[in-house]
Order: C-alpha cells, then sequence, then structure tokens
C-alpha cells in the first residue's frame, strides 16, 4: 500500500491543487492513501524547519510531499514539492491535473477559512473544557470554611467554567487539608472540578490561577516585630511564585485584619510583569460594619445603606467617610418612590455620636465579636469576599461605590507605589478610582496620617528584607 503525506499552507493554491490530485487517486486506487496536513501560513516556516530538521531533508515552500515507509521500518522518503508528487503521479499511475489557476485560488481562500474555523472551534471546546482555577491560602481559617459555599452558592462564578479549588496553607498538617479536601467533596457540588491540597510553597503553587484569595492572618500570639517579619517573608514568597507561575491576567485579593495594604504592596512588588491593577486589598467588612451601625442609628436595614467609603490603612489608621453615604426606606419627614434616597449626612442628626461614638464603634465591632465567640468574625469576612468578588468580576452599577486597597498613581495626593485605600467603581470587570470626591481640610490630613504609618510599615518591611539578604 503507498501511503503519502501532504503538507502545505492553507492558503497556498499549489496545496490546493496537490490535494485535489491527491483525493482523485484516493477514490480511484484501492492501494493509495493520503494524510493531509494543513498549517496556517504564519506557523508555516517554522512547522516546515521542525519537520525538515528531524527527517534530514531539505526544502522551502509550500506544499511538502512524503511517502511513509513505516510499514517497512524505515523512515519517510521525501519526494518534494507539488512539481515532485506531479511528475511522481503522472509516472507511476498515469494519472495528472489541469486544474485552473482561478480555482487553485478558491479551493486555498475555503482551506483558509476552513481552518480558522476550525482553530475557533478548539478554543471554543478548550475554554468549555477548562477550569477556572481558585486558591485560597491559610485554608484552615474559619473564614475559607464559610467561603467556600459561597463561591458555589452565589451568582459570582455563574459565567465561568467549573471551579477547581486549590487549598493552600503553609502552617498546617497534610491530614488536616485532606480532611478539609474530603468534607468539600462530601458537599457533592455540581460545579466543581477538583480540589488540590498543598501545605508548603513547592514551585507549582498558584499554577494554573485565575483567582487567588490570601486569609493569611497572624494575631496577637506573636511580638509586632515577629509578625511583621513573617508578613514580610510569607507575601514576598507568594509574590515571587505569582510571578513565576501565575497567569498573567489573575486576580488576586488580599483580606485579613493585619498589615492589609502592605501584603498587598508586597505581592506587587515581588511580581512585576503583572499588571498591579490585578491585585486588591478589599475593605468591604469594614464597609459593612459601619453600615451597620449607621442602620441601627437611623432604624433601617443595613442592606438600606450605601456608598460608605473607607479610606487609607484598611488594618490601621483608616477614616470613615460619609460624604457619598446614602439611606434608602428611611421613614422620615420626606418620602419617595422605589429607589429614593437621602443623604446619611442630613438624615443622622447626632453629630456628637457620628464624630466620637461612631468610629469607634465600628472600629471595635470585629473585637468585640471574637471576645463573645472566642472566633474570628469569619461569617461577615466571607461575605465581604464574595461582594467584592462579585463586583469585580461581573457586572455591576458604574454608580456603585466600594473601598478597595490599590496601587496609587498619584491620585489624591498619596504618593506613588503606595497600596491605599480609596473609593472606587467597577465596570467590565475593571476598577476605577472615583475623582469626584471632594477632600476637605479635615479629611486631607486624616489621609496624610495614613500615608505616613503606610509608610512607615513599608520602609521597616524594607529593612526586614534588606536584614534576610
Amino acid at each position: 500500500m503507498a501511503k503519502f503525506v501532504l503538507a502545505g499552507k492553507a492558503d497556498c493554491p499549489y496545496y490546493a491543487k496537490a490535494e485535489i490530485l491527491a483525493d482523485l487517486l484516493q477514490r480511484t486506487l484501492p492501494d493509495f492513501r493520503i494524510h493531509k496536513i494543513c498549517v496556517l501560513p504564519e506557523a508555516w516556516e517554522s512547522w516546515l524547519q521542525d519537520i525538515c530538521s528531524s527527517n534530514g531533508w531539505k526544502h522551502q515552500s509550500s506544499p511538502l510531499v512524503w511517502r511513509e515507509l513505516t510499514e517497512r521500518g524505515g523512515k519517510g522518503t521525501l519526494l518534494g514539492g507539488f512539481s515532485d508528487f506531479l511528475e511522481y503521479v503522472q509516472g507511476y499511475y498515469g494519472i495528472t491535473s489541469d486544474m485552473g489557476s482561478e480555482l487553485m485560488l478558491n479551493i486555498a481562500a475555503e482551506n483558509l477559512q476552513t481552518m480558522e474555523l476550525q482553530l475557533q472551534d478548539e478554543e471554543r471546546r478548550r475554554k468549555l473544557h477548562r477550569s477556572y482555577h481558585i486558591w485560597i491560602s491559610s485554608a484552615l481559617h474559619p473564614i475559607c470554611y464559610h467561603l467556600i459555599p459561597l463561591l458555589f452558592t452565589s451568582s459570582v462564578f455563574a459565567a465561568v467554567p467549573p471551579i477547581s479549588l486549590h487549598f493552600l496553607d503553609i502552617d498546617a498538617m497534610e491530614d488536616s487539608l485532606l480532611a478539609l479536601k474530603m468534607e468539600v467533596e462530601d458537599m457533592a457540588l455540581p460545579r466543581l472540578d477538583k480540589i488540590t491540597v498543598h501545605n508548603g510553597c513547592q514551585s507549582q503553587v498558584f499554577q494554573p490561577a485565575d483567582l487567588i484569595v490570601l486569609l493569611d492572618d497572624w494575631g496577637q500570639s506573636e511580638g509586632t516585630e515577629q509578625r511583621l517579619s513573617t508578613v514580610v517573608e510569607r507575601f514576598s514568597q507568594y509574590g515571587s511564585l505569582i510571578e513565576d507561575t501565575a497567569r498573567k491576567d489573575l486576580r488576586v485579593l488580599v483580606a485579613g485584619e493585619v498589615y492589609v495594604n502592605l501584603k498587598c504592596g508586597l505581592l506587587i512588588e515581588n511580581a512585576p510583569s503583572v499588571d498591579p491593577r490585578r491585585f486588591v486589598a478589599i475593605a468591604t467588612q469594614l464597609e459593612g460594619e459601619a453600615r451597620t451601625q449607621l442602620a441601627t442609628q437611623l432604624s433601617v436595614k443595613s442592606h438600606d445603606i450605601a456608598d460608605v467609603i473607607i479610606w487609607g490603612n484598611i488594618s490601621g489608621r483608616f477614616h470613615i467617610d460619609l460624604q457619598r453615604a446614602k439611606v434608602y426606606r428611611y421613614k422620615g419627614a420626606i418620602w419617595g418612590p422605589e429607589g429614593f434616597s437621602q443623604s446619611v449626612l442630613e438624615t443622622v442628626y447626632d453629630r456628637k455620636w457620628l464624630r466620637n461614638n461612631f468610629p469607634s464603634l465600628v472600629g471595635s465591632r470585629r473585637c468585640e465579636i471574637s471576645l463573645k465567640t472566642k472566633r474570628p468574625a469569619a461569617i461577615s469576612a466571607s461575605r465581604a469576599i464574595i461582594t467584592a468578588l462579585n463586583a469585580w468580576i461581573n457586572e455591576s452599577s458604574s454608580q456603585e461605590i466600594f473601598s478597595l486597597g490599590v496601587i496609587s498613581t498619584g491620585h489624591f495626593g498619596i504618593p506613588d507605589g503606595l497600596v491605599f485605600c480609596v473609593p472606587v467603581t467597577f465596570q467590565n470587570g475593571e476598577w476605577s478610582v472615583c475623582s469626584d470626591v471632594i477632600i476637605t481640610e479635615e479629611l486631607g490630613r486624616k489621609l496624610e496620617a495614613a500615608v505616613s504609618e503606610i509608610t512607615e510599615e513599608k520602609t521597616a518591611a524594607a529593612g526586614i528584607r534588606m536584614g534576610s539578604q
């Protein structure tokens, strides 16, 4: 049996002519077989060089024809190009081709179009079958236990492929992580693809990753210097791993109660090839705590309060700004239709409470919960993460304000390169800093204090890194 291989550029008219001739031979001759390889024009030179190099051939144009001799235990024998193939067929089988130039060009155009459509179909199938990879660090933290069900029951990831979860906890025993894996598997989640566990920073950590949620935190059991040193070491390492292994279009979300802005900054610093806009530190939990206090004061529900702004150092010196805050369904002297809102500052009449009690109530809320329950405020933290992710990944109102720790580019006079919590809006999967907020003299002083604190943390972190080199 004669088995031939015909390869060529998808837009090559001579490949088209050889293809039609080969098809004719295969239909009319019982012992003739042809295998066709159609290559996109931009990939042809590289493909031709590789195939010739591996077989010791010399050929420079399209098409390329060779005869397979595998049934005899040998490698393929090169015939050459179109003219060589035509001469071989005419001499051996007494068959030739009289195809005109116009038909050759039409078939070549069809070949190119077919090839492009096939590649598009393959890409669609690949996307349908790939997983959306979510990595969660400090996976044995109580926040993670509340977060996992929300990842699958909320609508945040409704439009993405099935989810693969990757649990990372450097401070945990492997058996504990495997127990978490078993528990999640027993939930029988329809959109769960697979689960992996990791208790060390091996080279495959964060590979692949579409989303990374970092929950690492250290409590008061460690001294301040030791806690800062641990943060610097851990998040510098995370940043380096993201730089080396992760997708460059991933999203990284930092949550927690200790050095949140600094952690985000360390990641950005150690992953220089990743767009710094892909890294954020969330203040959504703080927003929720502020909304609860305002709602209690105004006798409304927490979800009736919107557009509270958190400025500064999320886990340090932050300021709650109500200049854009609104209240819905407030039972005051003024009523309106569904969707009607009023300014919070105009409805809270107790200015002394607003100035003195309100900030301290928000600042102590989490600590009060932990003292009473002997555990962190994990339920509200997991909900805060989902809220931020939903705004970031899905379509959200371009008018709704969120507070986010992001890299500064000089907005509001904040130094470049500092991760600072500012008001943002989300649209089409991207965040934008709100530019139409008013920076009063008092707010400016508070921003300066937060800048000073974050700068001190960053300088201390740099000193630790220098000392460890």
